[in-house]
């Protein structure tokens, strides 16, 4: 492991002061659990199942009746969350990659208040029942926090976390996210990450916002590619750097099988009806999920692109340089 896994970094923990107590309490032997060695590389991609529907609001947020947060298994070491739309409009997903020595969490929503929207709980009771399963003890296996990118309906969450322990946290400038990754020559440069015989590969993604990352599963081979693409408003605010992104990406298919792609959001149904920015009901979302041929028919269309506006490439609303909440029922340029 090379010192781009930044495991030099110092690890947030916390101190428990101890009690003096008269009597002591005779020691009990835990129980012996069989710990197995996962293998990640042999069989790949990894199979792994979607949901039919996400939880994506109601009607009437105060009668939601569904989790703050749906947690789906795409396969036994490989979960997905996603924030119910009555917290939040923006109902962001979140990715949670098991190792055999650490866990990856990739953003953490848009609720700070641990009182409000317990991810943390949820987190630590997806990672209790990963250790049942293979033989671990929760407080062995390292968590790592990091983002997609700085926004905070990807962050804000991670408030909740500050206090847990055996924890990494990926800061929150520029500077600070590029360092975790130890990366030098961003964002061309891809580091490997290793969860202990799972690799993650990281790589700069701007285009959305400057501070952004792709992230691909080696295991899954899923490509994660944040809010620079993803089903619904892909708001583009630096053009040349976005595009420059869809060409790595390119480049990156042409050596890596990658059998799906995963953004941050859905925000259209399964026939293109783009819902309206700060909806809390989407009855009839299309998947989460694209797949390559999408990622590269929005790629054949974004070079087609000479101006602002918003262009529709049948899976993804390509937002060029547009207003921030804009969405396609009030836009004021023209689109295809």
């Amino acid at each position: 492991m090379d010192r781009r896994s930044f495991l030099a970094l110092p690890i947030v923990s916390v101190v428990i002061p101890t009690v003096s107590v008269v009597m002591e309490r005779e020691a009990v032997a835990e129980p012996a659990v069989a710990k197995k060695q996962i293998d990640f590389a042999t069989e790949v991609p990894a199979a792994g199942t979607w949901p039919e529907r996400w939880i994506c609001g109601s009607p009437s947020c105060m009668d939601n009746k569904d989790p703050a947060v749906q947690v789906h298994w795409y396969n036994e070491h490989t979960a997905y969350l996603r924030q119910n739309k009555a917290y939040s409009y923006e109902a962001p997903f979140m990715h949670l990659y098991f190792g055999n020595e650490r866990i990856l969490f990739i953003d953490q929503g848009y609720t700070q208040l641990r009182t409000d929207w317990g991810l943390r709980d949820v987190v630590d009771q997806c990672i209790a029942e990963w250790c049942t399963r293979n033989g671990r003890k929760p407080n062995d296996m390292e968590l790592l926090l990091s983002f997609s990118h700085l926004h905070d309906d990807h962050y804000a969450g991670i408030d909740q976390f500050w206090d847990r322990p055996n924890t990494r946290f990926m800061g929150q400038t520029h500077e600070e996210m590029v360092g975790f990754w130890g990366m030098t020559n961003y964002p061309e440069e891809r580091v490997a990450l290793d969860l202990g015989g799972r690799k993650i590969l990281i790589w700069g993604s701007p285009g959305h916002v400057e501070s952004e990352f792709a992230y691909y599963d080696e295991s899954t081979q899923i490509l994660f590619t944040g809010d620079m693409f993803y089903r619904g408003r892909c708001y583009i605010s630096f053009w040349d750097k976005w595009f420059a992104s869809m060409e790595r990406l390119m480049r990156f298919l042409e050596t890596h099988a990658v059998t799906w792609v995963v953004g941050c959001h859905v925000e259209i149904s399964r026939t293109g009806e783009d819902y309206p920015y700060g909806i809390t009901y989407q009855p009839d979302e299309a998947p989460v999920q694209l797949t390559v041929a999408e990622l590269k028919h929005a790629y054949e269309v974004a070079k087609t692109v000479t101006k602002p506006g918003i262009y529709f490439t049948g899976s993804v609303f390509l937002c060029n340089q547009t207003r921030g909440m804009t969405t396609v029922d009030t836009n004021p340029y023209a689109y295809d």
